[in-house]
């Protein structure tokens, strides 16, 4: 199989994972395609957490009369096999078992059970496994889970919301930039993440709900950041506090953090390094003065602009080096 079909068939994976961006968490989203001469013969999804995964469901979607058809099949992968019990078997056995030809990984899993075991089984058992086609790609889908094992932390998105000449608010008071439909990306977002904080002037001033209301999924978790009455009660107040919320969260197994400010509470992170996104919706507003919104930090380069009926969302990330 040539590397531009080994791409376009990965690509198929990416494309039905991410239908599983609301119910997989805190499990990955992976897809899988199973391929014999030019035709793809079964697929499917991990649909749910505890319930079977894409390689599971592939298999089980290959009609009675193609499954003669492994032996000469291949089957491709967004994320390395699971080779561990957990809720459920191991999917590694189940590739082993149906005597496929080969296998392509779109990226080893980060999680340290799997971490290269799953790839290790194939290819004991005489499979051909290619690794690596569309990594980044498929990195990027499942990049919360990836910073989460990675890194022991949340995957860190920083939010807000500004006028066109630089300010987070109007006359030092609450002012609305977004849009009816930004807002409904925002609350999408919020649905697709586990958790949402914003700092103790905010919580007073606005009171936020922090919920999900022009979208459909659940509500994330609420925080406030607050050095008198921290977000969980072993918080250390005689440490650092970031670096104490990042290991609560890590230990309650909160994959992703939306922070949604204010201009302090996002220079905090900033200036600690703590983020992985950043996403400044900026509108064609001039307020001339107020709340002087946060500078993007100089390791940031632009990763997409979003233009909404005049409203702009750029989404910023971490130069190239420093994204792992």
């Amino acid at each position: 199989m040539s590397e531009k079909m080994d791409k376009f068939y990965m690509r198929r994976c990416l494309q039905i994972a991410a239908n599983g961006r609301q119910n997989t968490r805190p499990n990955p989203m992976v897809g899988a395609v199973i391929v014999c001469d030019g035709r793809i013969i079964g697929e499917g999804y991990h649909v749910r957490c505890g319930e079977g995964h894409a390689e599971v469901n592939a298999f089980a979607s290959v009609r009675k009369e193609d499954e003669h058809l492994m032996s000469e099949s291949t089957i491709y992968v967004s994320l390395e096999p699971c080779s561990h019990y957990g809720k459920t078997p191991p999917c590694a056995d189940l590739i082993v078992s149906k005597g496929v030809k080969r296998v392509v990984v779109g990226c080893v899993d980060s999680f340290a059970e799997v971490s290269g075991r799953g790839i290790n089984k194939l290819r004991d058992a005489g499979i051909e496994v290619t690794v690596g086609v569309l990594e980044e790609e498929c990195r990027m889908l499942n990049r919360c889970f990836m910073t989460f094992n990675e890194k022991q932390r949340p995957y860190i998105i920083l939010k807000w919301a500004q006028s066109i000449d630089g300010f987070i608010d109007k006359d030092f008071n609450p002012f609305t930039f977004s849009t009816a439909f930004t807002q409904m990306l925002s609350h999408k977002l919020r649905a697709e993440n586990d958790a949402i904080l914003v700092g103790h002037t905010t919580a007073l001033r606005d009171n936020p709900s922090l919920m999900v209301r022009r979208w459909w999924g659940k509500n994330p978790m609420r925080l406030v950041l607050d050095s008198h009455k921290p977000c969980f009660p072993e918080i250390d107040l005689t440490q650092p506090m970031l670096s104490q919320l990042m290991e609560c969260l890590y230990k309650r197994k909160v994959q992703s953090l939306i922070v949604e400010g204010g201009a302090y509470t996002h220079r905090q992170f900033i200036d600690a390094g703590l983020w992985d996104e950043i996403r400044v919706e900026t509108a064609p507003v001039t307020v001339s003065q107020g709340t002087v919104s946060p500078s993007v930090p100089s390791n940031a380069v632009i990763a997409g602009i979003e233009n909404y009926k005049g409203n702009v969302i750029t989404t910023y990330i971490p130069t190239s080096g420093e994204r792992r």
